[in-house]
This record gives structure tokens, C-alpha cells and sequence, in this order.
């Protein structure tokens, strides 16, 4: 599908020297031209899509610089001009006296159609997050969102550089009807975030390189007084901007939090974990990975929740085809499908649980032994798998998962699920194994353990001191234990695997 493109290029090329132009014009492959770059005493360089090539022999002076400097408008605060009525970006490199010895000319294109791919997305009133390496095509995905918004919505853009809606006091048309705000000086950003917000009544806000604290908490205020928020923000993936103490908050922040004796050991963690702090201020975030694939997590709360736990939830993959039309690869949902139980047969106390799918397991830095064992305790059927084809999810550890290896890739290629372990303990694996097969508190397939523990605290709230129940796995013995517990009762756990088992007591002493 062919996408209209508006460049003004030609208002570009007329700022550079003659000579350049000329060397330009010759090369004749403006289409895929990013940007001309000029530094004093160096040749100059034109970069295009894959290719970088040399304008012509002759080094860089004060002259050409000049040229060029004369021709645009006045750099702000950012070191960043333009063009009146375009969308180019002249960036400027000063030495130690604030004379400039670098330009870096940059190529504005205004492309209709970009959010196409995820215009259910933008559309849907959710405030958006899009994440992305510069030059990746966030701000021109931005700026589209804002002139389709703009023609059912009230939408103010917040242009800090004037890379949104162009240079010069007249916005550039391809924001359609959106308003824009220009800002004075970058370290203002988030004040006239605020300003927008009290002044304009706008619907949708729009706003380009979240990256300052104080930016991070315009965008919370601005996002709880139910404004829909659409920003860039730099950063390769979810969990990478997760580690970023700045802009954490987008997301919801990071807290340390210290657990009791009794819940660590419940949870199988360590005492001291990592939890979301507060609901995140997008609701969505999309990785742009390449132009024609992104990568959405639909529900950003559950997803950093996910990684904090060290289980990455699948997310959705979009992209394009050969023929630029939009495909779309839902994640498989990890529960809920696996291992389902059926609903109790009417006239029947229990209903023998539905027989639960082998799942093909590929484990990569983890023990193979540990999940083996995992599986064993908690009665599933597992299989364990060599390579990524034909595998139903891929187990790793955190650290495995950072560095990016082939295994990961692929699977995440492929769109088989990936966990994210935190570490290589039988507690982790066995919570991944209950997440992936469904397995939970309540809906427990061994029933009749839970039922023989109840009759157990009866026993011993009619007058028994205690009373010792059959060997259960790891699993099942944390709930015998939280069962206990709530009936204000003690319990212990005595033996060793596969006999080691749960006995309650009526008081501490006994």
C-alpha cells in the first residue's frame, strides 16, 4: 500500500551551499535521503536509507556554514532550527566559545497512513505510549495520530522542538486541524503541559520526547484528569524503560517492598521485591521496533506486573506484508485454555478434572532437572523440548532474557511465549508451570487434599492436638499451610520428598 509522502525537499536543498545542491540533485535518490551532515574541516555527507556517501572532496569552512545559517530561522535553547512551513530540522554542533562548527540538516517528512496499523489503537480513547530508537518514525506516527484525531476531537499539540507541527508560527498542514503549542525553552515542557490542559480543554494531548521527570509527572496530573495522552519516549522495550528511573513512573514507577517471614516463604521470593507502585499513566505502549513492526502490550499494568515476577506475558506483533497490508498476531493466552477444568457434573458432589494438553517446554539457562522435578510435583504433564519449533513456550532466566540470545529472538519471532524467570529456583518454575497449565488457589486439581485439610482443622477445633495429612506436593502443601493459618491454627511441614507432608497443631506449644 502506497503511503503519501510530503517533504518539501526542495526547501531544504535551497538552504545548502550551491555545490551541494548540485552533488545532490546528481545522486538523485531523495526519496531515501535522512539527513546532510556538515562539520568544520570534514567532508560533507549525505545519509540515505542504508548508505552513507560523500558530497565531494573538498572540507567543511566557516563559509558553508554560514550559507546555511543565514538562510533558516534562529536556533533555539535545544540548539534546534527549521524552516518555516516544513517540517526540517537543522540541528546545530557549537565548540567551547558557542561558534558553531556542525550542522546536522535533517529531513522532514509528513507521511499519511502511518497509523493505520494501529488506528483502532489511537481511536480507542487510551492513552498511548510509543517507544522507539530515534529515527525510527515516532514523531511522524505522532503526528498522523494527531490530524485523525483532530477530526472528531479537540487535540492541542505540545511541540517543544517544532518537530510536530514545523517551524514558524503557522503549523505545518499535515496536523490537520490539531492546535499547537510552542514551547519557550525545553525545561518548560511540562508547564505547558499543564497550561494546555487548564487553558484549551482539549480532549487529546500530544506531546513529543517525554525524558524529564517533571515531564513524566505533567503527564500523570494530565492523564487523571481523563485527558487522553498520546507521547514518544526513547527506549527500546517495556522492561528497558522499566529500568529507567526517570520515566519508570509512565509506567506506573518501581517500589522496593519487604514481605513477612510467612509470605516469602508463601510466594517462594526473596523478603525484599520489586512491585508497581501506582496504575501506570498509558495505558497502552507500543514498541516500534521497525518501521513495519510494532509491538503492543494492550494492558501495560498486567505487563510490568508480569516482569516483576519474572513472567513475561505474550504480547501482540503487527506489521505489514509484501503487499502493505496490516497483519496482526494476537498473543495466545497462557491460561485459562491449558488445563481448563470442567464445570461440576449437576447431581455430582466432584467432576474428575478435564485431562490437561502435554505442553512442549523449551528451557534455556535453566535446569532442565528443576523443571522436570516442578512438573513432577505438581502432577503435570511436561515435555521437554530442544529447539524452538514445535515448542509451546520458552523458559529462561532474567539475565538470559537482557542479553537478547538467538532463543529468545526467535521465539519471540515466531510468537511462542517467552517467561521470564527471576531465578533458577523450584519455587519460580513451579509458578510458572501453575501459570502456564491455569493452576490457581481456586481451581486446585487435587480437591480432595483441600477437603482432607478442612476436615483436619475440625478435627482439631473439636478438641484433637493435632492431626498429620498425607504427603502433597510443594504446591499443595503451601495451601494446607495458608489454610491452617487462617483458622488461626499452626502447622508445620515434616519428612522429605516425595513423603514430606503437613501436620497441624492446635496451639504453638503442642
Amino acid at each position: 500500500m502506497n503511503q503519501p509522502i510530503t517533504d518539501d525537499l526542495e526547501l531544504l536543498l535551497s538552504v545548502l551551499p550551491p555545490h551541494l545542491q548540485a552533488h545532490l540533485r546528481e545522486i538523485n535518490r531523495n526519496a531515501d535521503l535522512l539527513e546532510v551532515v556538515l562539520d568544520l574541516g570534514r567532508v560533507p555527507e549525505a545519509r540515505y536509507v542504508g548508505q552513507t556517501l560523500s558530497l565531494n572532496s573538498r572540507e567543511v569552512n566557516h563559509d558553508d556554514l554560514d550559507y546555511i545559517v543565514s538562510r533558516i530561522g534562529e536556533f533555539t535553547e535545544d540548539n534546534r532550527a527549521g524552516i518555516p512551513r516544513t517540517l526540517h530540522r537543522i540541528s546545530c554542533i557549537r565548540n567551547r566559545q558557542r561558534k558553531i562548527v556542525g550542522l546536522t540538516c535533517r529531513v522532514g517528512r509528513a507521511v499519511y497512513g502511518t497509523i493505520e496499523i494501529i488506528r483502532d489503537i489511537v481511536e480507542s480513547g487510551k492513552s498511548i505510549l510509543l517507544l522507539g530508537r530515534p529515527g525510527v518514525g515516532k514523531t511522524t506516527m505522532l503526528r498522523e495520530s494527531a490530524r485523525v484525531l483532530a477530526e472528531t476531537k479537540r487535540v492541542i499539540i505540545v511541540d517543544t522542538s517544532n518537530e510536530i507541527g514545523g517551524d514558524g508560527d503557522i503549523p505545518h498542514p499535515a496536523v490537520g486541524k490539531a492546535r499547537r503549542m510552542q514551547v519557550q525553552t525545553p525545561t518548560l515542557q511540562h508547564e505547558v503541559m499543564i497550561e494546555a490542559v487548564e487553558n484549551h480543554m482539549p480532549e487529546v494531548i500530544v506531546i513529543d520526547e517525554i525524558g524529564r521527570e517533571l515531564e513524566a509527572e505533567a503527564a500523570r496530573t494530565i492523564a487523571e484528569r481523563g485527558v487522553q495522552l498520546i507521547g514518544t519516549a526513547h527506549g527500546r522495550s517495556l522492561d528497558n524503560l522499566m529500568m529507567n528511573p526517570t520515566l519508570a513512573d509512565l509506567i506506573g514507577g518501581i517500589q522496593s517492598v519487604t514481605l513477612s517471614d510467612e509470605e516469602a516463604r508463601r510466594r517462594g521470593t526473596q523478603k525484599s521485591i520489586l512491585e508497581r507502585k501506582a496504575p501506570p499513566t498509558f495505558e497502552v505502549v507500543i514498541e516500534i521496533q521497525e518501521r513495519t513492526r510494532l509491538v503492543v502490550h494492550h494492558e501495560v499494568a498486567q505487563a510490568v506486573d508480569g516482569l516483576l515476577r519474572g513472567r513475561t506475558l505474550a504480547p501482540e506483533i503487527r506489521g505489514r506484508d509484501a503487499s502493505g497490508a496490516v497483519q496482526i498476531e494476537k498473543p495466545q493466552p497462557p491460561t485459562a485454555r491449558i488445563g481448563a477444568l470442567r464445570e461440576p457434573a449437576r447431581g455430582r458432589r466432584d467432576a474428575a478434572p478435564e485431562p490437561q494438553r502435554t505442553l512442549r517446554l523449551l528451557p534455556y539457562g535453566l535446569s532442565q532437572e528443576r523443571l522436570e522435578q516442578a512438573a513432577k510435583n505438581l502432577r503435570l504433564p511436561v515435555q521437554i523440548a530442544n529447539e524452538v519449533t514445535g515448542a509451546d513456550a520458552v523458559l529462561t532466566l532474567k539475565n538470559y532474557y537482557h542479553k537478547r540470545p538467538p532463543v529468545v529472538t526467535d521465539a519471540e519471532r515466531r510468537g511462542v511465549p517467552v517467561y521470564v524467570l527471576r531465578s533458577n529456583t523450584l519455587a519460580q518454575i513451579e509458578g510458572v508451570l501453575e501459570d502456564l497449565y491455569g493452576v490457581d488457589a481456586a481451581t486446585d486439581p487435587s480437591a480432595e487434599a483441600v477437603r482432607e485439610t478442612q476436615a483436619a482443622i475440625e478435627e482439631i477445633q473439636r478438641g484433637a492436638h493435632s492431626v498429620e495429612l498425607a504427603p502433597q506436593s510443594a504446591y499443595i502443601r503451601r495451601q494446607q499451610h495458608e489454610l491452617a493459618k487462617q483458622a488461626n491454627l499452626f502447622s508445620r511441614s515434616l519428612g522429605k520428598e516425595p513423603k514430606r507432608r503437613v501436620r497441624i497443631y492446635g496451639s504453638e506449644e503442642n
